[in-house]
């Protein structure tokens, strides 16, 4: 278990450039298993998540080919799918979330699908039956093991169908999609979501010679083809991390630039920091976050009241960055009331954030009132554990913001999205240490 030794309460100062998107990456590169042609993916985030995944399809016959630093190549013309139903697989496969994702793309082209309960996040319940519901409504039979934990799909072949998502899931979405563009006829995917990572994927896949309208909205309309064939693509910036650096810059008062983020794929994101108080400058497609010298003040509602910061399917705010802006919240001026409808166990880590001297109510397992200090009474530092990735770079930020060194364990967690990250922080003058 590795550990983070961070000595905070240091301004910061630099520019950064966002990552690849990890969500985007975890779909694009499960879309190469379509075509058994070359697909070459640019701007791979090399993380832990990413990287387990690329193994996984190399486990299952494709070739993969390293060309640059955040540079790949897939060639999925030999796969094996015999290898499916193997103990080695079913290890590999549960151990991370974006696993379920290989399903969609395996049915289409070869007939089955089979996939592990996947692993990821400890953040709550994170179902699985809008994709196979999806899959069913396209002509698959499902089954499940019980003992094993072990979905599967089967199915001779695929006939388009009006299908209506029982939530506007991400994955979901991007695994009904990835099936849907081989499958015989039209389908409609009705209450798709539309984040930008679904939309990159669809862009990738009409690339690829799929025909595909709707994109950007919640009803998608395919016309199945008979196969697809090679691209190149590139991958968004990744607009968690995006706000991830807008959340530390406020929170150690540092004067920080972020580089190229695609303004246009933001969404809500700037807007909510704005109502937290921060400053986001656009600057041509780059984030300008000046020093924070007297603070930021929360802003309530025009009627007066408490502000409330919840997720909400996109174009609404993600979910990712709750745990972020609570952790920012605790030194504004001000209270906000955060608000985590998806997942039932995502705000269990404010204990830690309360340990260090925050000012937090939780309400409830969704719910949690923060009381910001303005600065006048500092986080202390102390000794934590990483519980998931959000949650992990939230206590990050906390432990830079503290007086005295802090410790993190398990940044594992932090690394399954986050490249590099204790490197790039030195960069901008951060002290902190893996050990």
């Amino acid at each position: 278990m590795g550990t983070f030794s961070i000595t905070g309460g240091i301004k910061l100062k630099g520019e950064v450039i966002p990552q690849g998107a990890k969500n985007e990456a975890l779909q694009v590169i499960c879309a190469t298993l379509l075509t058994p042609e070359k697909v070459i993916i640019e701007n791979i985030p090399e993380i832990i998540d990413v990287l387990k995944l690329i193994d996984l399809l190399s486990s299952i016959g494709v070739e993969v080919e390293k060309l640059n630093k955040n540079k790949f190549s897939f060639k999925a013309e030999n796969v094996n799918i015999e290898y499916l139903q193997s103990k080695e697989f079913k290890k590999k496969g549960s151990s991370l979330r974006g696993s379920i994702m290989i399903v969609g793309p395996l049915l289409a082209r070869f007939g089955k699908g089979y996939i592990p309960k996947p692993g990821g996040d400890k953040i709550g319940r994170r179902r699985l039956d809008t994709h196979f519901l999806g899959l069913i409504e396209l002509g698959a039979s499902f089954r499940y093991n019980k003992e094993e934990y072990f979905y599967g799909v089967e199915a001779e072949k695929l006939n388009g169908n009006f299908i209506l998502l029982d939530q506007a899931s991400v994955t979901g979405t991007a695994n009904v999609l990835m099936a849907s563009v081989l499958a015989e006829g039209e389908t409609q995917i009705y209450n798709a979501a539309c984040e930008p990572y679904i939309q990159q994927l669809c862009k990738m896949l009409i690339s690829m010679g799929a025909d595909i309208k709707g994109v950007g909205s919640n009803l998608l309309t395919i016309n199945g083809v008979s196969s697809l064939i090679g691209t190149t693509h590139k991958v968004l910036p990744d607009m968690i991390e995006i706000g991830s650096w807008i959340g530390l810059a406020a929170m150690t008062k540092s004067e920080i630039t972020i580089k190229n983020v695609s303004w246009d794929n933001l969404g809500q994101i700037p807007n909510v920091f704005r109502k937290l108080g921060i400053m986001v400058k656009k600057i041509n497609d780059d984030i300008y976050i000046p020093e924070h010298k007297n603070g930021y003040e929360i802003q309530n509602y025009i009627d007066g009241s408490v502000l409330t910061v919840s997720d909400a399917p996109w174009p609404g705010f993600t979910p990712d960055l709750l745990s972020i802006v609570l952790v920012v919240a605790t030194q504004a001026k001000g209270s906000v009331l955060i608000h985590q409808k998806m997942f039932e166990s995502r705000l269990f880590f404010v204990d830690k954030l309360i340990d260090m001297g925050a000012k937090i109510i939780l309400c409830d397992p969704h719910r949690a009132n923060v009381i910001g200090h303005d600065f006048k009474s500092q986080l202390k530092s102390t000794t934590m554990v990483s519980p998931d990735i959000r949650a992990g770079i939230s206590l990050l930020i906390a432990a830079l913001s503290a007086k005295g060194e802090s410790i993190i364990h398990n940044i594992e967690q932090i690394d399954r999205g986050y490249e590099n990250i204790d490197e790039r922080l030195r960069l901008l003058g951060a002290k902190i240490e893996r050990i």
